[in-house]
């Protein structure tokens, strides 16, 4: 039998309902010190900050439905793609009402999209998953999100470099240790080995090092935006330009041009941004 048509995955809606308990949001305040809250902050009934609601639904495949990579396997609501490699490419979020630690989540996801491409790495799959997001005041978030799918290399070939912007709102340093690696992925509950499984990350994808979650630096950015504006975006949007890895800090810098700011994290022994980011606070 060939490969099964994986665009027959669009469409397909998975409902499900959580919460946000307070030991994650705790665990995320102690693992990002950087957000500007406490582990006491967050708890029962405090405002849940933007994005952290990526740690909640949470994966539950048992171990024997773990692929090689550590993510569950593919097949159930994400579609089968014959590609080894994968990562979080970006997204897309537009936020309608607060959320608050503790409160029921209920979730609404539906695969959107499924395309395939040929690039300088060769094949590649990407797919769009939306996802609608309620809460005790009905709808709170709309988010899609992007996941991309490559073969895997024989080496490493990094993207392009993009240089860090000049003049800058605010430009926050942020230190980079292998432990808070491990308790971001530990607070997701995410076992992709590229964040923690150094001979993994370097034998089997090839990459220089253990690779920077892109949603923590997502979360990162958007903490600062947040601070620096004292108010949550109305839209907020990513995506990912260069791998950012273990061995060196980061940068957490904004743009500010008054309806939004943009953003990046950026390598600071290199000075090259890693994920690119931009907040909008407009009614539009």
């Amino acid at each position: 039998m060939g490969e099964p048509d994986i665009t027959d995955w669009i469409g397909k809606v998975e409902e499900r309902e959580d919460t946000l308990a307070p030991v994650i949001a705790s665990q995320l305040a102690a693992t990002m010190p950087e957000c500007g809250l406490n582990p006491s902050d967050v708890r029962a009934g405090a405002p849940l900050p933007p994005l952290w609601h990526w740690s909640a639904f949470q994966p539950d495949a048992p171990m024997e439905e773990l692929g090689g990579d550590g993510h569950p396997k593919l097949g159930g609501f994400l579609p089968p793609v014959p590609l080894e490699r994968r990562m979080w490419a970006g997204g897309r979020l537009t936020f309608h009402a607060p959320l608050h630690v503790g409160e029921t989540l209920r979730r609404r996801s539906e695969i959107l999209n499924v395309t395939e491409k040929t690039g300088s790495t060769g094949r590649l799959v990407f797919v769009t998953v939306s996802h609608e997001l309620k809460g005790d005041a009905g709808l709170a978030i709309s988010e899609e999100q992007d996941i991309v799918y490559t073969e895997m290399p024989s080496e490493y070939r990094p993207p392009k470099k993009k240089p860090a912007p000049d003049a800058t709102a605010f430009d926050t340093y942020v230190p980079m240790t292998t432990a808070r690696l491990f308790r971001y992925s530990a607070a997701t509950f995410n076992a992709h080995r590229i964040h923690y499984d150094r001979p993994y990350a370097t034998d089997v994808e090839k990459y220089p090092g253990l690779l920077i979650h892109a949603p923590m630096q997502a979360t990162l950015l958007m903490g600062a935006a947040v601070r620096h504006r004292g108010t949550t975006p109305r839209r907020f949007s990513f995506r990912g330009v260069h791998p950012m890895f273990d061995f060196h800090d980061m940068r957490l810098v904004g743009v500010d041009d008054g309806d939004a700011i943009d953003l990046c994290t950026v390598a600071t022994d290199q000075g090259h941004q890693g994920l690119q980011a931009r907040g909008e606070w407009g009614a539009s």
